[in-house]
């Protein structure tokens, strides 16, 4: 069994998104502060995804829980293929389950059109984060503590979807107090 801290991810994720950005600073020959900067929300977005979605939400003797990965277990119940199976055998904690899972990923649907112009439709960007879900849910099936579920995969498309919406709404409308203003 491997077991891998929050400290360990974030550690990770942080060295790979520094590597990433220097070599496209060396690609582009040029650093652009104010796109770095707006593209920390991204950063931020997949450390705070990344903190609830392998580490869970409760702590355990007050740290948070490590995920372990043990590919020798075979779990039974790991992997719920039936959309909304909650909505016929609800269990503890279902409503935070889909309030958490669709909340988690509306920044993902504001940010990710904001920082990356070809995300420039709702399509798009659902498709990203739909996308970005399904890595997640098939990473999981190597923790035998964490569950893969097509209701997250549902959920968090439509918390991204959601975000875009409000994205997209929000950039329309100020599209339209400035040409007003012209």
């Amino acid at each position: 069994m491997i077991e891998i801290t929050y400290l360990q991810t974030f550690i990770f994720i942080t060295a790979v998104w520094i590597l990433i950005r220097v070599i496209v600073a060396l690609k582009n020959k040029t650093v652009s502060v104010k796109r770095e900067l707006l593209l920390l929300l991204v950063y931020i977005c997949l450390i705070v995804i990344a903190r609830f979605v392998y580490f869970g939400f409760h702590l355990v003797d007050g740290k948070i829980d490590t995920f372990k990965i043990d590919l020798s277990r075979n779990e039974d119940n790991k992997l719920n293929l039936i959309p909304f199976f909650f909505l016929f055998d609800r269990y503890d904690g279902w409503l935070m389950n889909v309030i958490g899972n669709t909340a988690m990923f509306i920044p993902v649907g504001i940010c990710w059109p904001l920082c990356f112009k070809k995300l420039d439709n709702l399509f798009k960007v659902i498709a990203a984060g739909a996308g970005l879900s399904l890595f997640i849910e098939l990473t999981q099936l190597l923790s035998f503590e964490r569950y893969t579920d097509v209701d997250d995969l549902i959920l968090n498309t439509a918390g991204a979807g959601l975000g875009a919406l409000i994205f997209f709404m929000v950039t329309k409308i100020t599209e339209k107090v400035r040409q007003k203003k012209e």
